[in-house]
């Protein structure tokens, strides 16, 4: 048998061994420090970035965790949606960073045309926040109130490189293909994800 020939059957027996679904999802091996658990989780397709979530139909609330690298040592990631349409516009984002002794901080920003993201409150109700880092990864955890129905919501995501001492604005994310293209729709009544449960 040649080389070539003996390549393509380690290749194929291989594939044999991995089911597509480990093969489409990081996600699903991911462990949090809070054991919290959640119905769905997707790699989300730019920036090594990864996001678990639950929609509570009941009470129109989404429950979610969100991970993702800082695109520097001491930087920030950011998940925001917009429960209002499509636009940056009134978008509104939970940034995480680490401080100086290295404890992980989570904010709520408010996205504006030409000024960036500015700390402030959310339009609508958002609670349990919290975060967590671990070999230079963040993870974001919080809970929205979204409307009554709702079945797709617009979200984004970010990661960037530091954040201002002075004013406390994050500093400005690289502007690369993969950072234009880390926004889209989360299928709040999507099936067929894995179901997750973060342990310690």
């Amino acid at each position: 048998m040649t080389f070539l020939a003996r390549l393509v059957l380690l290749i194929s027996l291989l594939a044999l061994r991995i089911s597509p679904s480990q093969l489409a999802t990081i996600c699903a091996s991911q462990k949090f420090k809070n054991n919290k658990l959640y119905a769905n989780c997707t790699d989300l397709p730019t920036l090594n970035s990864y996001l678990h979530w639950t929609y509570n139909a009941s009470n129109s609330s989404l429950t979610v965790a969100f991970v993702a690298g800082p695109s520097k040592s001491g930087g920030w990631i950011a998940w925001a949606i917009n429960p209002f349409g499509t636009k940056m516009r009134n978008t509104q984002a939970l940034v995480a960073h680490t401080v100086d002794d290295g404890t992980p901080s989570v904010k709520t920003y408010v996205i504006f045309p030409h000024f960036g993201m500015v700390p402030g409150k959310f339009s609508f109700d958002i609670w349990d926040i919290s975060a967590e880092f671990s070999d230079g990864t963040l993870k974001i955890f919080a809970t929205v109130k979204l409307p009554e129905k709702m079945e797709t919501v617009h979200q984004l995501w970010q990661v960037g490189p530091g954040i201002n001492k002075t004013t406390g604005f994050p500093l400005k994310h690289d502007f690369l293909p993969a950072n234009l293209a880390s926004q889209g729709p989360l299928s709040l009544v999507a099936t067929g994800t894995t179901n997750t449960r973060g342990n310690v």
